[in-house]
């Protein structure tokens, strides 16, 4: 199976989440069920059709997240030299030509990205733009409402 690229904190983030699913809601669940069947005929049930659902969701969260953990390639920027080239984990702030907006944007792992907190993922047309480039390079990312030109102002492995 394919590498799946994660930061440091994407891996904990998920780990935490993981345990939360293993240790709290997977028993709360099962407590729910136990209750729901204590209440007689299974067929007419709804909270035990609900509990089983919601187990399902959780099980199948539980895989997933085991199976992104075991296929992680966990890369720790800060271990690495900054050599001013923009890469996965590199923490970018950006300017538009257009605009004079500065933006400050995190490269992070499809799991991990977030637009509203400036995470945006490696495969995202962003990052793709900016990945391999270094400061006081311009840039044009493609975006659905046209082209747009970016200054690249800073690079920092964080």
């Amino acid at each position: 199976m394919n590498q799946i690229p994660m930061t440091l904190r994407g891996a904990e983030k998920l780990r935490e989440e993981l345990n939360e699913l293993k240790t709290v809601r997977r028993p709360r669940i099962i407590a729910s069920i136990a209750e729901a069947r204590e209440h007689g005929d299974l067929k007419e049930n709804a909270e035990y059709h609900a509990a089983r659902e919601e187990q399902g969701f959780c099980e199948g969260r539980i895989q997933e997240i085991e199976a992104k953990l075991s296929n992680a390639q966990v890369i720790d920027v800060t271990m690495m030299p900054n050599n001013g080239r923009i890469i996965f984990g590199a923490t970018v702030t950006v300017l538009n030509t257009e605009t004079d907006e500065k933006s400050t944007y995190r490269i992070v792992g499809d799991d991990e990205a977030d637009f509203k907190q400036n995470l945006i993922s490696v495969n995202s047309p962003m990052a793709r733009g900016l990945v391999g480039k270094e400061a006081d390079d311009v840039t044009v990312i493609k975006t659905p409402g046209g082209d747009v030109e970016y200054e690249i102002l800073k690079v920092e492995y964080l």
